[in-house]
């Protein structure tokens, strides 16, 4: 019997947020015949190159997230919420439920807890509570229930504050190049003269490699009550 495969929902404040910061996993699972499914609350057009109209990059940046998804024969969901007002209410946490009710998600990775960035604390919180939602029956909606099992903060540089890495997930040559080609359809990744994303993400996938002894990998923090190792003995 063939194993199971996974689909994962990587949800960010932003356009090009879980692709840069768990991509390479992403790319990792795809090639191993994983579903990927990625969703933005907004699409993060407040970036927008000078000079450049703001809603012409809000589909810009719509595309480039369809771009990156699919070249890991995935999908990508936009939310038309505008960027940087993003709302902490009930209304967004039921949506977040319906796209985890709809996606059947086995892992969800989402922003840490702590960040520069308003999106992406709200981000936090809102997938928080619309996991919880998505997973009770008597929340009825218009999809049935569905429980996310595993449930991961990426590390991202603008969610600093406090994180500390605790899974690592290696990824090979192959995952790593595919992530580079992905993630370069994203203007601000490669374009950007604010912050060298690419070269940053690059040499942090390297750099994790090598504290877990492999080639790449990506960390992540998990919920603090999940933070448990069980052994029978101290071996």
């Amino acid at each position: 019997m063939s194993e199971k495969k996974l689909t994962i929902l990587g949800i960010g404040g932003h356009v090009g947020d879980v692709e840069l910061t768990a991509g390479g996993v992403m790319a990792s699972h795809s090639l191993k015949g994983d579903r990927i499914v990625t969703l933005a609350l907004t699409a993060g057009e407040r970036g927008v190159p000078a000079g450049r109209d703001m809603q012409e990059y809000r589909e810009q940046k719509v595309q480039e997230g369809k771009a990156f998804a699919e070249m890991l024969g995935g999908e990508s969901i936009v939310f038309e919420i505008p960027d940087g007002e993003l709302q902490d209410n009930d209304e967004m946490r039921f949506r977040v439920c319906d796209v985890i009710r709809e996606v059947k998600p086995d892992v969800i990775i989402t922003h840490f807890k702590n960040s520069m960035h308003k999106d992406h604390m709200t981000t936090h919180r809102i997938v928080n509570d619309a996991r919880f939602y998505a997973a009770l029956p008597t929340f009825e909606r218009e999809k049935p229930a569905h429980f996310a099992a595993k449930l991961y903060y990426a590390e991202n540089w603008e969610d600093a504050v406090d994180y500390k890495p605790y899974i690592y997930v290696d990824f090979n040559q192959e995952a790593f190049d595919l992530w580079v080609k992905a993630v370069s359809t994203h203007w601000f990744v490669t374009g950007s003269k604010s912050f060298p994303y690419l070269e940053y993400y690059k040499h942090l996938m390297r750099v994790r490699g090598i504290e877990a002894r492999k080639e790449y990998a990506q960390t992540f923090m998990v919920p603090a009550e999940t933070m448990r190792v069980l052994k029978s003995e101290l071996v």
